[in-house]
């Protein structure tokens, strides 16, 4: 999917939420853990509810790689499973010297076929390109994260008195386009959202943290959203776990709707 493609489902849908698949087994419904594939059937149910409300779906491949050969089979139904409307990212977080990433895109890009793949770019310019090989993909950059060990790299300053992610945003800029590339800002970094969006004005950026992480969404799209929206905000726990009860699915389609219904009034107030 492409920048105007994707631009063309928020308008459509007025809605720039991501709903994050981490599917763990031992947090989904009693009722489906005796199905031959509970975790499929979990995915499919919180797709149906919600597929109205949300432009973009995020597994995190560590729950399904978590299950071994079985999970990797359950990723493959699910992105298969999820609309082709909708924008797909494997929250992956690779990164690797340039031989093993090639690998790593392929099996993201080619075996799998992904939209979008997560990656940590740490290890420079080399261990990021061989995942912009691929016509039509994207690579989303870790950059500001809202874990509390971000401070220990992401925001050391540099000589020049910068921080290092705002290196990282100015030497990726280097590297490709705002057509290919996204960038990961937490959500609970709601500050330094409108300092990024400075350094990067036309990219998209894909905000984690919105709901039981405790992200604003209305600093969030204040400080992020731009003539094309701009933002893909996922929320995972709060959605996909909002009952866990036979109901579960009738209680991620109202809380995606809730999130949908405050992004449609943001659009109309913040898009410029």
């Amino acid at each position: 999917m492409n920048r105007a493609e994707l631009f063309e489902q928020i308008k459509k849908k007025k809605s720039y939420l991501c709903v994050g698949l981490d599917t763990d087994l031992e947090k989904i419904p009693k009722h489906l853990r005796s199905l031959p594939d509970p975790v499929y059937e979990f995915n499919k149910q919180i797709i149906d509810a919600t597929k109205e409300f949300s432009v973009a779906y995020k597994p995190n491949t560590a729950f399904y790689e978590a299950l071994g050969a079985s999970g990797w089979e359950t990723l493959q139904k699910t992105l298969d499973y999820i609309p082709k409307d909708c924008f797909t990212i494997a929250d992956a977080k690779r990164g690797d010297i340039g031989n093993t990433s090639a690998l790593y895109a392929r099996a993201f890009f080619e075996k799998l076929n992904f939209d979008a793949l997560t990656v940590t770019p740490y290890m420079g310019e080399d261990s990021v390109k061989p995942f912009l090989n691929f016509s039509g993909k994207w690579v989303i950059l870790l950059i500001h994260t809202s874990n509390s060990g971000s401070i220990d790299v992401q925001q050391l300053e540099t000589r020049d008195g910068r921080f290092v992610y705002e290196e990282v945003i100015f030497a990726s800029q280097r590297w490709t386009s705002a057509d290919r590339m996204m960038y990961v800002v937490g959500a609970t970094k709601a500050d330094k959202i409108g300092t990024i969006r400075a350094l990067a004005p036309d990219h998209f950026f894909l905000v984690p943290g919105v709901g039981t992480q405790g992200g604003d969404l209305e600093a969030v799209s204040k400080a992020g959203i731009n003539a094309q929206c701009g933002l893909l905000v996922n929320s995972s726990r709060s959605i996909i776990y909002a009952s866990s009860s036979e109901d579960f699915a009738d209680a991620a389609r109202n809380e995606a709707s809730k999130v949908q219904q405050e992004m449609n009034e943001y659009l109309d107030k913040f898009i410029r």
